[in-house]
């Protein structure tokens, strides 16, 4: 087996990939790459690996592979022999499945808005225009954005009630995936105390060595 290469750029999804690997004891190297200070978007070397220019992008033998949900499906079902995701056929196997995809597809479109708008209030701009903006924002946000994101953290919330991990009672990939819009909720969406399941979710998969053996390698 050809050593799998991550194109990681920093305080982005591809941790994820990194905490993958490390799950499955997989050796890889990691090809790193800063964001601009300024903008914070992704640096244009990037698109010499993949036309997007985005991050994360694996490199197996001569496959080139983007998006977070393709590469983690990818990994777990070439290399996991069977860990990370439960039996195919099975009821654990749809709601990883599920849960796999609805990180990027249901849950960060919200925050990604949160992120936009907020930038919005808080960019620089003729200061004639700023309180038209700041009012424009401020009303998307009130009556689209924060319900919701309230709305999906609550459904979150109530999901961990029923099983101790996203997918069920064991831990799999989709917990992989879904740590990153968690940990972004975090930050820019209101998780905090009220929601402890959630928490308590973070904390346990903070503390495992895959994800801090990850963290060592591509940084925080």
């Amino acid at each position: 087996m050809a050593k799998i290469t991550v194109h990681h750029l920093n305080d982005s999804r591809s941790h994820r990939v990194l905490w993958l690997l490390e799950e499955l004891g997989l050796d890889y190297d990691v090809e790193f790459y800063e964001r601009d200070a300024e903008t914070m978007l992704a640096p244009p070397e990037l698109r010499d690996v993949h036309p997007l220019g985005k991050s994360p992008v694996i490199q197996d033998g001569e496959l080139v592979l983007g998006e977070t949900g393709a590469i983690v499906e990818y990994l777990v079902d070439t290399y996991g022999d069977g860990r990370l995701a439960p039996p195919r056929g099975t009821p654990g196997h749809l709601r990883y499945i599920y849960w796999l995809h609805y990180a990027e597809g249901s849950l960060m479109p919200p925050l990604l808005l949160k992120l936009v708008f907020d930038r919005v209030e808080g960019g620089k701009m003729p200061f004639f225009v700023r309180p038209i903006a700041r009012s424009i924002s401020g009303k998307v946000k009130a009556a689209f954005i924060e319900p919701q994101l309230k709305l999906h953290l609550d459904y979150l919330e109530a999901e961990l009630g029923r099983h101790s991990w996203f997918a069920g009672d064991d831990f799999t990939a989709a917990d992989i995936m879904m740590s990153f819009p968690l940990e972004a909720a975090t930050r820019r969406a209101g998780l905090d105390v009220g929601r402890p399941r959630l928490l308590g979710f973070l904390d346990r998969i903070q503390g495992r060595d895959a994800y801090q053996n990850a963290r060592e390698r591509g940084g925080e």
